[in-house]
């Protein structure tokens, strides 16, 4: 049992923290583009509030009953027959292979905190210079961040739920918002304002089809951070006071709000720059430091928020993901957190330099398997594979497995029976088919 609980606003926050991550500010902004706009953002705002959060609440309702680790969740809630549930909480392993690559990613972050304070790229050649330069042959500067981000994380789960995770998300989230407020007003000024909300809003069949649904659903499903035990894990510092559905309802929405307010910023800047958007890495690390440098004083300003933004969403997401490998060392092998945490963050830790050396010119081809580096290869299995085989676990189990008492004790009487009934439906039938469409699609066993 926890001593030390979460306050309602402090998992809402920590959850929205585990929630929001480098997924909402690069990956979404981008896909909702490109899979027709407007018509894209409906369906997945629809899927992420009906598919992603009865399965984020199927992982709070767990964690809130039984106060215990994931491990110890699955075998005291499952009946007794059918204890082999257990082995089900090890979805936290996901957690410590996404760790691995995600932290590589936040020291980028880092040193381009550094580069807005001190020098940035002066045009778009320069900028994919130094990006590519700092991938493929700044081995160092890679690893000095790389070993910071981790001690940071690891420090913070260190000190525990109220002192640490708590205390730092309290921080980190509320000045997340405030950082994309002030870009969000700046971005309103701009030419390409309207452009952007085109962009993004603009329904355009064309680009949308039955494929655009998958990519919806799927978004929907990863980027709540569901399927790895963490929303499950921190729901079992939960005061049991809380109602699960609104909590659950926040978090859904905070996440949801800052991935549109990230893409109205970025595609702002990015059109009235007169530059069309990239995917990913190439629009965060290549594009908007060059564009930033070109608008003189603010820009270096605006450089500065937009990347502690950026760390500060990957912190707070990178510190949910190891704690329930923790909780669960803490509690089932009976060791202290401080020894549970680093123990787990050195794994992680060293796995992950290898993944960083597989980006590099100088490993490359050692650290290469098939058509995919080690780095590519972490994040595909875990987000192809691990993640969505999470996402199966906790319907079925709460559909299927979990007695109906537990799961109507905890939802009727803030929502009403009707809900209920669809939340049920949802979780039994429609959830657990979206979620093996999109693993087969990610596997290219399915084509649309």
């Amino acid at each position: 049992m926890h001593k030390n609980h979460f306050t309602r606003v402090g998992f809402i926050l920590a959850a929205a923290g585990s929630a929001v991550g480098l997924g909402n500010i690069w990956k979404f902004p981008y896909i909702a583009g490109e899979n027709g706009g407007g018509v894209f953002v409906l369906v997945y705002l629809a899927t992420v509030f009906f598919i992603g959060m009865s399965i984020f609440i199927g992982e709070v309702l767990l964690g809130s009953n039984s106060n215990k680790n994931a491990v110890s969740t699955f075998e005291t809630l499952a009946p007794k027959d059918k204890k082999q549930w257990k082995y089900a909480g090890f979805t936290f392993l996901t957690g410590l292979l996404i760790l691995t690559f995600y932290t590589v990613v936040i020291g980028w972050i880092f040193q381009y905190i550094f580069i807005s304070i001190t020098a940035l790229p002066q045009n778009f050649k320069e900028a994919e210079d130094a990006f590519m330069g700092l991938l493929k042959e700044d081995i160092y500067t890679q690893f000095i961040y790389y070993t910071l981000s981790f001690i940071l994380i690891a420090i913070t789960i260190s000190r525990g739920v109220k002192k640490g995770i708590e205390k730092l998300n309290n921080i980190l989230m509320p000045s997340l918002i405030i950082i994309l407020g002030i870009l969000l007003i700046y971005a309103f000024q701009l030419d390409g304002f309207s452009k952007a909300l085109n962009f993004m809003f603009y329904p355009n069949f064309e680009k949308f089809n039955s494929s655009s649904v998958i990519v919806a659903v799927g978004h929907a499903f990863f980027t709540l951070s569901i399927g790895m035990a963490t929303i499950l894990t921190y729901a079992a510092s939960l005061n049991k006071d809380v109602n699960i559905v609104k909590a659950s309802a926040y978090v859904v929405a905070m996440d949801t709000i800052i991935a549109l307010v990230a893409g109205i910023i970025i595609f702002s800047i990015t059109f009235t720059a007169g530059q069309e958007p990239s995917k990913g890495p190439g629009l965060v690390f290549i594009t908007l430091p060059a564009i930033f440098y070109q608008m003189g004083t603010i820009g270096i300003f605006l450089s500065l928020l937009f990347f502690i933004a950026l760390a500060f969403a990957a912190i707070t997401s990178a510190i949910s993901i190891l704690e329930p490998a923790v909780m669960y060392l803490e509690e089932k092998i009976n060791i202290s957190r401080k020894k549970a945490t680093y123990g787990t963050a050195f794994i992680a830790y060293v796995l992950g330099i290898f993944a960083l050396l597989s980006n590099t010119n100088e490993f490359s081809s050692m650290l290469t398997f098939g058509s995919k580096n080690l780095f590519d290869w972490f994040d595909f299995v875990s987000s192809a594979i691990l993640l969505p085989l999470g996402g199966i676990v906790i319907s079925i189990f709460v559909g299927y497995v979990l007695d109906k008492e537990i799961s109507r004790k905890a939802i009727v009487p803030h929502v009403g029976e009707t809900y209920y009934k669809i939340w049920l439906f949802i979780t039994r039938y429609v959830a657990p088919i979206s979620v093996i469409a999109i693993m087969l699609k990610e596997l290219g066993i399915i084509k649309l």
